[in-house]
């Protein structure tokens, strides 16, 4: 796991070796199972994560019982919490395994320490927020806008990797939609 973090960190950052190493010392490995959290409502998001491989899904569930899921995160992508990580709050979010998931772990410590540290990883950091925020903006005013159908067509577009991985239920509560509804797009885009 680690030697795969490595060479990502070789291949989109500017760190040094030496930097690279100091980084990964810190790293916690762990593997989570499919339908383990690793993040309950009401937690406290104490870690960054690092996704080595596997998939994972940031959902909540209103009040009637129904499951939003706000984002899926496979390999190479980093997931947390992040009003729960910064303000050290409870969080109104889980984050469980849709697939047998390597990931690594950063205590929230250590990792203020990196990046106070390293202006490299600062600034990397700075770059994916705002990489998130984009598409996070992108995502909300496509559901806000867009038909179902234009939703689903920008979930294929977007997603093409996770149309075979995640199982129509989960497309469906990503997209804001009802399974039924969904079934009736895909069966209309087959007949096409």
């Amino acid at each position: 796991m680690i030697a795969e973090f490595q060479a990502y960190c070789r291949t989109l950052t500017l760190l040094s070796d030496e930097e690279i190493e100091r980084i990964t010392a810190f790293a916690v490995p762990r593997t989570l199972q499919r339908g383990e959290h690793l993040l309950q409502q009401g937690q406290v998001c104490r870690h960054k994560t690092f996704i080595i491989k596997g998939l994972l899904r940031n959902y909540g569930t209103a009040a009637d019982g129904t499951e939003y899921i706000l984002q899926f995160s496979s390999a190479h992508q980093w997931i947390l919490d992040p009003e729960s990580y910064h303000l050290q709050s409870a969080s109104k979010f889980k984050i469980a395994a849709i697939e047998r998931t390597d990931v690594l772990q950063w205590p929230k410590a250590e990792f203020d320490t990196l990046l106070n540290e390293m202006p490299a990883l600062n600034t990397y950091s700075q770059q994916l927020v705002s990489r998130i925020n984009y598409t996070g903006r992108q995502r909300l005013f496509t559901t806000l806008s867009g038909t179902p159908e234009e939703k689903y067509d920008d979930f294929v577009i977007n997603n093409p990797d996770l149309l075979s991985r995640v199982p129509l239920h989960m497309i469906a509560a990503y997209l804001g939609m009802s399974l039924k509804t969904l079934t009736r797009i895909r069966h209309a885009q087959l007949h096409r």
